[in-house]
């Protein structure tokens, strides 16, 4: 265990020198979400929600302790091939982090290294535990101050490499904090309308119109956020039919036209009636502006690209219709949230915003390369690991109060919610009761198509058991499937439905 330690200290110091992602448990984390079926991921996600990450790192940190004792028991027995099984450590985790997507030969060294030393270290203190010169074997004649002292020190040693680690971090990481602190966003030039009156009912429990930075949900694959300089973050724009190939930093955007919408996200892994869905007030530019610049045309002009491929700094890729971002609605490339830079968690510096399509085929954080190509040549991560190469959002509507279990008493209760279909708009919301006939909800006043809309019902409800369900019908007259599907491969569908017992 104390060898263990020691490995992935001094690899955490290791990686502090080389990239905060060549970590050997953050490369093997990133390893095991690559590998990771849809549905297991999908559990994680509905189990974990955005904590789904720590959970990850927790089970290999577990997995590793029983890997250490096991060598430790071995290493009693056979000192040089327990000491020799370390290096397992330091494969499995140089093979992960030069194996990613974004890896580079030097990602393997922090793995190596830390291996390397937690050879010796066991060696050391497994030499420790022999029997002294003329003891009984079975008498614990063993140099025990020695060992003590030892592995006190070995342990001592290893946390401080530690903690240098994470300050050598800290300290890499701290241009990248200052450069968002001193960012100043322009005022846009187009501006989102105001949120109208009316579009917020006051209802206790309703979910609000503009969610909250820190409530706004995060699905991705990067274990360790990452923390690019605003001043050193450039976009590059290639590929097919990019008759100028375009290579941008933050403020060169600054400078183009600003935009400011209100859109709706929403994660695929969103299963009805889930929390994976967010509205925010975005600042950007306007994404089909740029690859009009760079000459590119979509395929209803005579394109020969169908398909965005845009690239993360973390190796994330993400396919996206060209023809859908150059069709006139709001696709941006985004550096505002809800006022402020973007946080790191959701993108900073820049990051792709579309509305109509799920977060998986559109909303690339952490932007850095858009590729133009086909869908016939390339797949993008997640279509490689069974979903759907095109995803718009499926009509969906979520009963926000009461809530599952509730005990509302007699009387009217107001059933409330919000439902969304991005770039088609919500014209009716209607609920029904233990499977009777659906009654219209209030719908509260609309913000854009591209935006949820909340609704309310007044129920007159009964003393007992009751089943409530809700159902929406989008801007183009069609109406939620009640037909239950699972996520993969392009989004769940079916009505929410709570149980509730009025009293």
């Amino acid at each position: 265990m104390i060898a263990g330690f020691c490995a992935l200290a001094v690899a955490e110091l290791a990686a502090a020198l080389v990239r905060p992602e060549a970590g050997p448990v953050t490369a093997v984390g990133g390893a095991v979400i690559d590998r990771t079926p849809p549905a297991v991921r999908d559990f994680a996600v509905r189990n974990f929600g955005t904590a789904d990450k720590l959970a990850l790192r927790l089970g290999i940190l577990v997995l590793l302790a029983l890997f250490a004792m096991a060598i430790g028991v071995l290493a009693l027995r056979h000192r040089r091939l327990g000491s020799a099984a370390v290096l397992v450590f330091g494969l499995v985790g140089a093979v992960a982090a030069a194996g990613r997507p974004e890896g580079v030969p030097a990602d393997a060294l922090p793995s190596v290294v830390g291996a390397a030393v937690a050879v010796a270290v066991l060696y050391l203190l497994v030499g420790r535990l022999a029997p002294a010169p003329g003891a009984a074997p079975a008498g614990g004649g063993f140099d025990r101050r020695g060992f003590v002292v030892a592995a006190t020190a070995t342990a001592a040693v290893s946390a401080g490499a530690g903690l240098l680690g994470r300050r050598l971090t800290s300290s890499v990481q701290a241009g990248a904090s200052a450069s968002r602190h001193d960012l100043v966003l322009p005022a846009p030039r187009s501006a989102a309308p105001a949120v109208p009156a009316g579009a917020e009912p006051r209802i206790r429990g309703l979910t609000p119109f503009i969610t909250p930075d820190k409530d706004f949900y995060r699905v991705d694959t990067a274990l360790v956020v990452p923390r690019v300089d605003a001043g050193a973050w450039r976009l590059r724009i290639h590929g097919r039919g990019v008759a100028r190939p375009v290579t941008v930093g933050l403020h060169d955007l600054l400078r183009r036209e600003i935009v400011e919408r209100d859109i709706t996200l929403a994660c695929v892994s969103n299963e009805v009636g889930g929390p994976l869905v967010g509205n925010a007030r975005w600042l950007g530019v306007r994404l089909a502006d740029l690859l009009r610049e760079a000459g590119v045309r979509p395929p209803s002009e005579g394109g020969p690209a169908d398909q965005i491929v845009a690239r993360s700094v973390d190796g994330m890729t993400i396919g996206t219709p060209v023809g859908t971002v150059m069709d006139g609605r709001d696709a941006m490339l985004a550096f505002g949230m809800n006022g402020e830079p973007l946080p790191f968690e959701h993108g900073f510096p820049v990051r792709m915003v579309v509305p109509g399509l799920y977060g998986y085929v559109s909303a690339c954080k952490w932007i850095e390369d858009i590729e133009l190509t086909t869908f016939t040549a390339y797949d993008a991560y997640w279509v490689r690991r069974g979903w759907a190469q095109q995803a718009p959002v499926k009509t969906e509507s979520r009963i926000d109060t009461p809530r599952p279990s509730a005990s509302p008493k007699a009387g009217v209760v107001p059933v409330a919610g919000v439902a969304w279909a991005q770039h088609r708009g919500i014209s009716r919301v209607e609920v029904r009761v233990d499977g009777g006939k659906w009654h219209t909800a209030r719908l509260a006043a609309a913000g854009t198509r591209d935006t949820w809309r909340q609704w309310v019902w007044e129920w007159p409800a009964a003393s007992g058991r009751h089943t409530l369900e809700v159902r929406a019908t989008d801007g183009t007259g069609a109406t939620q499937t009640g037909i239950r599907t699972g996520t993969v491969p392009d989004g769940a569908t079916g009505w929410h439905s709570v149980v509730v017992d009025v009293s």
